[in-house]
C-alpha cells in the first residue's frame, strides 16, 4: 500500500508570502526609481531635453561662406583656399566630452595644441555650436574615423575649405595670414558674423580687408533626431562668398627684390609715385605662413621669435632707421625755401664746429671738399655743407620742413599697425627725454643722424613726392575689390594727401637735377650704378650709423662686428622726365650707400622698366667705396 503525502499548508504558505513581499519590494523599487527617472528629466534636466525637442523640430544650422581669395596685379594666386577634412564636436550632443576625447585620442593623435585649442572654444562659444577638435586630417586618419564614426555621439567629420598660402614666404610680410579665432578675438569681433568658422585674418591684407573677405554666413534649417543626426532639410539661406582683393604688387617684382637683397636683413619698397601703388614690399628675412593658420607648434613658433635676424618683423613697414644722408635732397629744398640761393657756397676743410667750440663734426672724406654749393654737395654729398645748412636754418624749421614730406607720420598705407617716423623737435625732447635742445644735435641731423628716424615705406614715398614735385600720394597695396556675386571690380583711387606748397615749384629742378647726377655724373657717389642704364634716374645715397666713433677715431669696417656695422640706403626713382617708380632701399650692416642698396634699386628698376635684370655680383669684400655721410663721430 502506497505511503499517502500530505501537503504542508503552512510551509507553502509561508513561500507564497515571500515571493510575494519579494515582488511587492521589486515593484516598489522599480516605482521609485521610475519617478526618481521621470523628476530628474522633467526637474533637472528640463531645461536640456526641452532644447532637444525644440532641436529635434528645428534646428539652425550655421554654413561658413566661402573666404575671398587674394590676388597681384597680373592675376597670380596669393591666398586660396583647399579642402580638407575636420573633426568637429558639438558639445551639447556629447554626455562624457572627457571620455570621448580619449577615446578618439586612441583613434587618431590628437596633440597638445589640438585639445588646448578646442578646450578654449569649449568655454568661449555656445554648445548647440559645432567646434573644431582637429583640422587638416590625413586620408589615413579620415579612413580610421569614417569606419568608427558610429561609435561617436556629438563627433563628425566634415569637409571645409582651409586657406593656403601657394607662395609661401614669398609675399608673408604683404599678404599676412589667418588664424584660429581667439578669446580676445571674440571679444572685439560680432559672433554672429563668424558662425561656422574659426578663422579670422591676423596680419596683412587678411587682417585690415577681413571685412571683405570674410563673407556672409549663411544659415539651414534641418530637423534632426535625438542623436543629433539630421534628418531632412526644412530650409536654406546660401553664404555669401567674400570678395577677391587684387592688390598693387608684382609678384615677379617682388621676388627680384627680396633676390636682390640676398642675404642681408633689410628692406625694399617701390611704389608708382603717381598712383601711390606699391609694386613691391619686401621685408627679409620672411618665414612661411602656412603653419600660423591652424597654430604653429610652441617649439617651431619660439625658433622665429627668438632668431637674432628677427624675421617675424615686417622691415618694411615697422622697421625704424636713421635715414642718413638720403634726406639731403629734402634739405637742400628746405634751403631753397628758405632764400639760399643755389650758387651759395661753403667751403668744406674736412670737419664743421659750432662757434665757440672745439668739437669736430667730420666729414666723410677726411681732406674736405672745398668749395661746395648745392650742387656740388648734393652730387658729392658733402657732410659740412649740410651741417652748416641745419645749423644755420635751425631745428624748427627742419622739423617743419620733414613733417610736411611725412617723414614725422604714418603714410596711411592700408596695413594695420603702422608706426610714425621720428622727426626731433624741441618740444619732442622736451616731452621724451626732459631735457633741452642742444645746437650739436641740430648739426647731425642736417645728415639725417641723431635722433630722425624713418620707415622703408616712409622714405618710398617721400621719394614719390619728389618725383611728383610735391604731391604726396598715398601709398596703396590694394588696387581693386571684385565683388563675389555680381564678379564687378570696383578700383580703388588714388588719394591725394596734400600738395607740398613751395614759394616756387622750380625748385624741384636744381635738386633733381643733383640727384639725376648722383648716379650719372662723373662724381656723383653711386656714378658706378647709373653706368649702362637705358633710363636716367635720380638717386640718394645713404649710410646709417649703428654705434658713434669717438672724436678722432676712424671707422674701419674690417675690425667691426657685422652687426655694429653701417646699414646702406639708397632711394631713386626712374625716368627721371616721366617718373614710374620710386624705390627705398635699406641693407641692415651693408656699408655704404652706393657698394650695396644701389645696386639692389638699380636691380629693381630695370626689371621693372625694361624686363631684364642682370645677374647678382656680389660686393666687393674690400672698402674702397664712398662712405656716402657717414661721419667719423657723433
Amino acid at each position: 500500500m502506497d505511503e499517502l503525502t500530505l501537503k504542508d499548508y503552512l510551509r507553502e504558505t509561508s513561500i507564497v508570502q515571500s515571493r510575494l513581499i519579494f515582488a511587492a519590494v521589486i515593484g516598489v523599487i522599480l516605482i521609485v526609481t521610475l519617478v526618481l527617472r521621470l523628476f530628474y528629466l522633467q526637474v533637472e534636466q528640463h531645461q536640456h531635453y526641452a532644447t532637444l525637442s525644440q532641436d529635434n523640430r528645428i534646428r539652425l544650422v550655421p554654413i561658413p561662406p566661402v573666404r575671398g581669395q587674394i590676388y597681384d596685379r597680373k592675376g597670380v594666386i596669393l591666398a586660396e583656399n583647399l579642402p580638407v577634412y575636420t573633426l568637429e564636436v558639438t558639445p551639447d550632443r556629447v554626455a562624457d566630452m572627457d571620455a570621448l576625447l580619449r577615446q578618439v585620442g586612441q583613434l587618431l593623435e590628437l596633440s597638445d595644441k589640438d585639445l588646448e585649442r578646442f578646450k578654449e572654444t569649449l568655454h568661449a562659444r555656445p554648445g548647440f555650436e559645432a567646434q573644431t577638435l582637429k583640422a587638416g586630417l590625413t586620408d589615413d586618419e579620415v579612413g580610421r574615423f569614417a569606419v568608427n564614426q558610429h561609435r561617436f555621439d556629438g563627433i563628425e567629420l566634415r569637409a571645409r575649405l582651409q586657406r593656403h598660402y601657394p607662395l609661401g614666404e614669398e609675399l608673408v610680410h604683404v599678404v599676412g595670414y589667418v588664424g584660429r579665432i581667439s578669446e580676445a578675438d571674440l571679444g572685439r569681433i560680432d559672433r554672429s558674423a563668424y558662425r561656422g568658422t574659426d578663422y579670422i585674418g591676423k596680419l596683412g591684407i587678411e587682417d585690415r580687408y577681413e571685412d571683405v573677405l570674410l563673407g556672409k554666413v549663411g544659415y539651414e534649417q534641418v530637423e534632426t533626431n535625438a542623436h543629433g543626426r539630421v534628418v531632412r532639410t526644412l530650409a536654406r539661406t546660401s553664404p555669401v562668398a567674400g570678395g577677391n582683393v587684387y592688390l598693387n604688387i608684382d609678384t615677379e617684382l617682388q621676388k627680384v627684390a627680396r633676390e636682390s637683397l640676398g642675404e642681408y636683413e633689410g628692406a625694399v619698397v617701390a611704389v608708382e609715385p603717381r598712383t601711390g601703388a606699391v609694386l613691391a614690399f619686401v621685408s627679409n628675412p620672411v618665414y612661411d605662413p602656412n603653419p600660423f593658420v591652424n597654430g604653429i607648434d610652441s617649439k617651431s613658433y619660439k625658433v622665429l621669435r627668438e632668431s637674432p635676424s628677427r624675421p617675424l618683423l615686417n622691415r618694411a613697414l615697422n622697421g625704424r632707421y636713421a635715414p642718413g644722408s638720403t634726406v639731403k635732397g629734402l634739405f637742400a629744398l628746405a634751403a631753397l625755401e628758405n632764400g639760399r640761393s643755389p650758387e651759395y657756397s661753403v667751403y668744406c676743410p674736412g670737419w664743421f664746429s659750432l662757434k665757440g667750440s672745439r668739437h669736430r663734426y667730420r666729414c666723410w672724406k677726411r681732406s674736405g671738399h672745398g668749395s661746395m654749393n648745392l650742387y656740388n654737395a648734393i652730387v658729392q654729398s658733402c657732410d659740412v655743407y649740410f651741417y652748416q645748412l641745419a645749423y644755420s636754418l635751425g631745428i624748427d624749421k627742419l622739423y617743419e620742413f620733414l613733417t610736411r614730406y611725412g617723414l614725422s607720420r604714418t603714410t596711411g598705407i592700408d596695413l594695420q599697425g603702422e608706426p610714425s617716423g621720428l622727426v626731433p623737435s624741441r618740444e619732442w625732447k622736451r616731452r621724451a627725454k626732459g631735457q633741452p635742445w642742444y645746437p650739436g644735435e641740430t648739426v647731425i641731423t642736417g645728415i639725417g643722424q641723431g635722433y630722425t628716424l624713418v620707415t622703408p615705406l616712409q622714405l618710398a614715398s617721400a621719394t614719390g613726392t619728389i618725383a611728383n614735385r610735391g604731391e604726396r600720394i598715398r601709398p596703396r597695396l590694394v588696387h581693386s575689390i571684385q565683388e563675389s556675386q555680381s564678379k564687378t571690380r570696383r578700383v580703388l583711387q588714388p588719394e591725394v594727401l596734400e600738395k607740398v606748397k613751395l614759394p616756387s615749384s622750380q625748385y624741384y629742378d636744381p635738386v633733381i637735377h643733383a640727384l639725376t647726377d648722383v648716379v650719372h655724373g662723373q662724381r656723383g657717389t653711386a656714378r658706378r650704378v647709373g653706368q649702362g642704364a637705358e633710363y636716367r634716374f635720380a638717386g640718394k645715397t645713404g649710410t646709417a650709423q649703428v654705434i658713434g666713433i669717438a672724436q678722432g677715431a676712424r671707422y674701419d669696417e674690417k675690425k667691426i662686428a657685422k652687426r655694429f656695422r653701417d646699414h646702406s640706403l639708397f632711394i631713386a626713382f626712374a625716368p627721371v622726365g616721366e617718373p614710374k617708380i620710386a624705390v627705398a632701399v635699406i641693407a641692415e650692416n651693408g656699408g655704404s650707400g652706393s657698394r650695396t642698396a644701389a645696386p639692389i634699386a638699380r636691380r629693381v628698376m630695370d626689371f621693372f622698366l625694361t624686363g631684364a635684370v642682370e645677374p647678382l655680383v656680389p660686393p666687393k669684400s674690400k672698402i674702397t667705396d664712398l662712405q656716402d655721410g657717414r661721419p667719423d663721430q657723433t
